[in-house]
């Protein structure tokens, strides 16, 4: 699996307990976010809100981990766009009923508030129960396939209820989509060139407007 880890400015120096615990797993991990206050453009969690649902609806990715100081803020940021389905995980039981339940492809994490002593062990032990089985199996054994027609109508809300992504990214204020667009290392990650045409065109003319 590949999972992006996307932090804002006042959780970004936690990105390193958060890539430490997700080690050893077989997962290709990239650090998309920030790494360090001092990062230029700084990221807000209405800009790594954005850049999680780019890296996911381009299919960079297959999973994101974010979160903020509480870890709401990213999570309501997150849920705007299409195709993003995510979690607001506090324990590992959270985690674990997340995969089995919604499967979904995005979690949120609280960063600061209640971070303290051993807080690097629960982060370990939400990805233990997180990625120990496959997702969507369902919990319990008789709620399974009901889970599974929930997850599906969900998908196609999801689609019924959003603009195209393409309308999204020519749209977006530019005080949300530049500091994505201008923060070192997404432009290459996200192979525009190679992307079908509205969504190529729609980069492409934003990008332009930045003279990148």
């Amino acid at each position: 699996m590949k999972i992006a880890v996307v932090l804002e400015v006042v959780t970004c120096e936690k990105g390193d307990d958060v890539i430490e615990a997700l080690k050893g797993r077989g997962h290709e991990i990239f650090n998309a976010g920030m790494k360090k206050k001092e990062d230029k453009p700084e990221l807000t969690y209405i800009n790594t809100g954005l850049l999680s649902a780019i890296l996911l609806n381009l299919k960079c990715v297959d999973f994101v981990i974010g979160g903020c100081g509480t870890g709401q803020g990213y999570f309501n940021s997150v849920l705007q766009y299409p195709n993003v389905f995510c979690g607001h995980i506090l324990t590992p039981l959270d985690a674990w009923l997340f995969a089995r339940i919604n499967a979904g492809n995005c979690i949120s994490l609280m960063l600061t508030q209640g971070y303290g002593w051993a807080s690097e062990v629960n982060l370990k032990n939400i990805f233990d129960k997180l990625f120990s089985e496959e997702f969507g199996l369902g919990y319990p054994e008789s709620r399974v396939e009901t889970q599974a027609l929930s997850r599906k109508r969900l998908a196609a809300i999801s689609k019924k209820t959003h603009y195209p992504f393409h309308e999204i990214i020519s749209n977006l204020d530019d005080e949300v989509l530049n500091p994505v667009l201008q923060f070192p290392g997404v432009v290459e990650m996200l192979d525009i060139e190679n992307r079908e045409p509205e969504i190529k065109d729609a980069f492409k003319k934003r990008l332009a407007a930045l003279k990148i």
